[in-house]
């Protein structure tokens, strides 16, 4: 999940890297970052701060696994088609629970509810019982945990997996969609500049 924390950089001089400049930062390539008309590198906190000027929702990917059940907090989730339907979500490789969720084959996005703040954050937290306390079903057609509350539940199977940097993008091909008992008007919860957000 993308996040700013308080540790912002200030701009640098425009002709040396600022401390902390990303590996990939090639000699040939020189990615920027523009301010009041002024170039400079590109490091981490730069891509962080400036991407999350994109407000998102957030959704929670669950799997059932023989060892339990699993869930990952997921901030990049989207709509790619309507014929097949299929939708996307972005993992990071470093996820625990990723290799799990693929190799169950199969995953629910569960697009969680303004007041699903704390579970948002225990479900990208590591080293907890991510599902103590946590009410929920398992998917009808996939077995996924759909958890209490959500706005909507998106099950899905894995139809691809494509190598980005260092996260995977999944395709899921939609086996079944539910809302949840606010229904459509139910609000979402929202992430914008590193902070969770509400509509209004």
């Amino acid at each position: 999940m993308t996040s700013a924390g308080s540790d912002h950089d200030g701009p640098g001089t425009g002709t040396e890297p600022e401390p902390g400049a990303p590996a990939w930062l090639a000699d040939d390539a020189d990615p920027e970052y523009h301010l009041d008309g002024r170039a400079y590198p590109l490091t981490d906190r730069r891509f962080r701060d400036v991407v999350g000027s994109f407000a998102s929702g957030l959704t929670v990917v669950t799997a059932t696994t023989p060892e339990g059940p699993v869930g990952v907090t997921c901030q990049s989730f989207a709509s790619v088609s309507l014929d097949p339907p299929l939708v996307l979500v972005v993992l990071a490789r470093s996820s625990r629970a990723w290799p799990r969720v693929r190799e169950a084959g199969r995953f629910c996005v569960n697009v969680l509810a303004e007041h699903q703040q704390e579970l948002s954050t225990r479900m990208a937290s590591r080293g907890v019982d991510k599902f103590a306390g946590v009410g929920w079903t398992a998917s009808p057609t996939t077995g996924a945990p759909r958890l209490d509350g959500a706005v909507a539940h998106v099950d899905c199977a894995i139809d691809a997996v494509h190598e980005a940097g260092d996260h995977d993008v999944v395709v899921g091909r939609v086996l079944a969609l539910a809302e949840g008992p606010g229904g459509a008007d139910a609000p979402p919860l929202l992430f914008h500049r590193g902070a969770y957000r509400r509509l209004g």
